[in-house]
């Protein structure tokens, strides 16, 4: 079973937590890997490099990122990562949806030996940390949603208050308050 840490992020707590990532030195690789892509490390200056929606993050330490190359569909030509034999925390950023909703992003790692998902081993104890690392400074820093399982950075958690709706990434997802 993946770790999973669901969260709404604004624009400022973003930046925030790239931030915070630019002490780990992690390369950023988007979903879908051009050829003639080049890794940089995250950071607070390199946010508006950030692909839109999806990304991995890896320490180049723990060890190399593994890619297929994608040879049907529309994607043909690029690079899929695999998620589960890399050394990869993968993350969705949160964004709006067409009623201006703040949709919901979510990190994952897939940190365990399970026979579903092929990984016969399980992650680094570095990839362990980092991710830990990671979680903890979220849960430290943002706050808890009604219903549980969701965490509010503060600014996504301000502008709530000012009329901003939280929502589900899901078909007809469910609204999120800020618990009280």
């Amino acid at each position: 079973m993946a770790s999973q840490l669901l969260f709404f992020m604004a624009p400022e707590d973003e930046v925030a937590f790239f931030r915070m990532l630019e002490r780990f030195r992690l390369e950023v690789y988007p979903r879908r890997v051009p050829p003639d892509w080049t890794p940089f490390f995250a950071s607070e200056q390199t946010t508006p490099q950030l692909p839109e929606e999806e990304l991995y993050l890896t320490d180049p330490a723990i060890g190399d990122v593994i890619v297929d190359k994608i040879k049907r569909g529309p994607d043909k030509g690029f690079w899929r990562v695999d998620e589960v034999r890399s050394p990869v925390i993968f993350m969705e950023r949160s964004r709006r949806n067409e009623d201006d909703e703040l949709l919901n992003g979510q990190l994952w790692a897939e940190l365990d030996a399970t026979p579903q998902t092929g990984r016969r081993s399980v992650a680094p104890d570095r990839l362990r940390r980092l991710y830990g690392e990671l979680e903890g400074w979220i849960k430290k820093s943002f706050r808890r949603s009604d219903p549980p399982g969701y965490f509010i950075g503060p600014h996504a958690a301000r502008a709530h208050k000012e009329g901003l709706v939280l929502r589900e990434n899901e078909h007809r997802g469910r609204t999120v308050e800020i618990w009280r």
